[in-house]
């Protein structure tokens, strides 16, 4: 497994929120980050059909763009009464005309599931693949999940997407009920993170 041994690092994002939570994560290890939005860096097409392919897009292109090592991730929630949808499609799920909405990606989640006759609990997990690419080609894969199950109504206001009908397994409140700081220790995103920082970073 190769190491990350330069002290710059393009996190493969236009989001302000993922670049923080990326950049305190990594904070120990005195690398200077900075977002594919800050270098004025395009959104490439997220083509694949799965998570790992979304995330080798976005991490390829920024690390040759910039010609820095660059680190995408992919992630969503994959539902079991529903074949493992929204997937990949997660955000998909909550487009309008007007922008992201997730309540309404929440209400369609949840009443596909009730068409379903999906069997309680209704079990879910949430899934992130972090890619770290080079400039030369070569990438590292990791992959995080957080089981859980979906439930209704939604609860809680923290968080984003669907934290609200997540309740992750050993807890009694869902993502949008638990402290954001509390949720990115145990979340989908920092077991990748824990198994990339052992693969790469020590």
């Amino acid at each position: 497994m190769r190491k990350f041994t330069e002290n710059r690092l393009v996190v493969a994002t236009h989001n302000k929120g993922k670049l923080e939570e990326i950049s305190a994560l990594l904070e120990p290890f005195s690398v200077n980050v900075v977002s594919a939005g800050d270098l004025g860096l395009p959104e490439p097409a997220e083509t694949e059909s799965t998570f790992v392919g979304n995330a080798r897009i976005k991490a390829h292109f920024a690390a040759k763009a910039a010609n820095l090592p660059a680190l995408a991730d992919d992630s969503g929630i994959s539902v079991d009464g529903l074949n493992g949808a929204p997937g990949v499609y997660t955000a998909d799920w909550a487009e309008t005309p007007q922008g992201r909405d997730f309540i309404l990606a929440m209400t369609r989640t949840w009443q596909a599931l009730e068409a379903a006759d999906a069997p309680y609990p209704r079990r879910a997990q949430f899934r992130c693949t972090l890619v770290l690419a080079w400039p030369d080609g070569h990438d590292e894969v990791f992959e995080g999940v957080m089981p859980g199950q979906v439930v209704w109504p939604m609860r809680g206001d923290q968080g984003h997407g669907y934290d609200p009908i997540f309740q992750p397994d050993g807890f009694d409140i869902t993502f949008g009920e638990m402290d954001r700081w509390k949720k990115n220790e145990i979340s989908h995103r920092a077991d990748a993170f824990r198994k990339l920082v052992k693969g790469c970073f020590t």
